[in-house]
């Protein structure tokens, strides 16, 4: 039998916007435990995209976060030595996982000069549903989308 799940460990708000969904992107953010950093250049890139599209820069990345968050995912399952890309759906925790790690991951590849620009150019780009992080988007639903024929596998 398999030990007991650990315990749900609760993330404490950002001292700026009482949000605890900052502090989980932040923390995703965060190289080598540089905590005051990562909330650094977060919200100085809020301020960039402020100062970009002239409204509340938390506003526009959340709606960068909602046109990001994914709804249904493959994943491989092997049936009588076969391996198929079954399309499950996401439960709602990593959704959120995978909406935030895509923005960083994406934000960190782009050609602008600071980590800030990058951030801030990528969530603009989100929220207007065009950029990287939401052709990834695109994709994995493309692939379940594909993939349907075989969601009779799922488990």
């Amino acid at each position: 039998m398999r030990k007991s799940k650990p315990k749900k460990r609760y993330l404490l708000p950002d001292p700026k916007f009482q949000d605890t969904l900052v502090t989980k992107f932040v923390n995703y953010l965060m190289y080598d435990g540089k905590k005051s950093i990562s909330y650094n250049t977060f919200y100085d890139a809020l301020e960039l995209v402020e100062k970009k599209t002239s409204e509340s820069g938390l506003e526009v990345w959340k709606r960068a976060m909602a046109n990001l968050t994914p709804s249904v995912e493959v994943k491989s399952r092997r049936v009588g030595g076969a391996t198929f890309q079954v399309p499950v759906e996401i439960r709602p925790e990593r959704k959120v996982n995978l909406c935030i790690k895509w923005l960083i991951d994406y934000s960190r590849l782009r050609g602008e000069k600071t980590m800030t620009d990058k951030l801030a150019a990528e969530i603009v780009a989100a929220s207007k549903g065009e950029g990287a992080a939401i052709k990834k988007k695109d994709d994995t639903h493309r692939m379940a989308e594909a993939n349907k024929a075989f969601s009779h596998f799922r488990f």
